[in-house]
């Protein structure tokens, strides 16, 4: 049996069971809604399996799951070197969203990463300690800031609500993903000019880990049935 994971709530979910039934193959929850049970038809030997969107890429990693549907901003920033531990099979076409930083609109001279660079500096001799940023995708922000030459800042962590830490006075700046840029704006934030870390939209991944013996004939069936073309397992 093939296991797929796929977002549990909300418009991923929707947008997920849209793009799937384009092709032929029907998903649909079953049972109450907070059950995340739910069925698969038009291909043989396939389990639908709702998790949330941050859990799949775990999920996937471990092996107790064969295919997932999440963003790839989860998949790089909680798979470290991802691409060993998961492939990329197909962009879904939605869920778009940009990975930035944002620094309060009121820093009229920073607009840039060299901008911040030096503001970061003079924070630090000005107060004593490193210019925080809050964000929770600490691997990709880090990973960019280092190949940036930014030096002089902390990650604090943000698990939710990240653009009120600046106003809230926990944070200076922040990396967060964004699609429209409307509740930076509505938090008298703006992004950097060259701070676009990661565009993300949701994807189809495959575990490199998980038991494909059983699921080798449902995975050809449904790569064949969606028309992608995905590595041989």
């Amino acid at each position: 049996m093939l296991k797929i994971g796929v977002p549990s709530k909300g418009r991923l979910m929707e947008k997920t069971f849209d793009w799937f039934g384009a092709r032929g193959v029907t998903m649909r929850q079953t049972g109450a809604e907070r059950e995340y049970s739910g069925a698969v038809e038009g291909v043989e030997g396939v389990e639908l399996v709702l998790l949330s969107a941050g859990e799949i890429p775990r999920e996937l990693a471990a092996g107790r799951i064969h295919l997932g549907v999440t963003g790839s901003d989860l998949v790089r920033d909680k798979l470290a070197d991802w691409a060993l531990q998961v492939a990329e099979l197909a962009p879904l076409g939605f869920g778009h969203a940009d990975l930035i930083i944002a620094v309060p609109s009121v820093w009229i001279d920073v607009d840039t990463l060299d901008d911040l660079d030096a503001a970061a500096a003079a924070f630090r001799a000005t107060h004593g300690f490193r210019l925080r940023i809050a964000t929770k995708y600490h691997r990709l922000v880090r990973e960019f800031l280092t190949a940036q030459g930014v030096a002089d800042y902390q990650l604090v962590d943000s698990q939710g609500a990240t653009e009120g830490t600046v106003k809230n006075l926990t944070a200076e700046a922040i990396a967060d993903i964004t699609s429209t840029g409307e509740t930076l704006r509505a938090n008298h934030l703006k992004i950097l000019s060259d701070s676009v870390i990661h565009q993300s939209q949701a994807t189809l991944f495959a575990s490199r880990s998980a038991d494909w013996a059983v699921a080798r004939a449902a995975y050809g069936a449904l790569m064949g049935k969606l028309g992608v073309q995905g590595p041989a397992f």
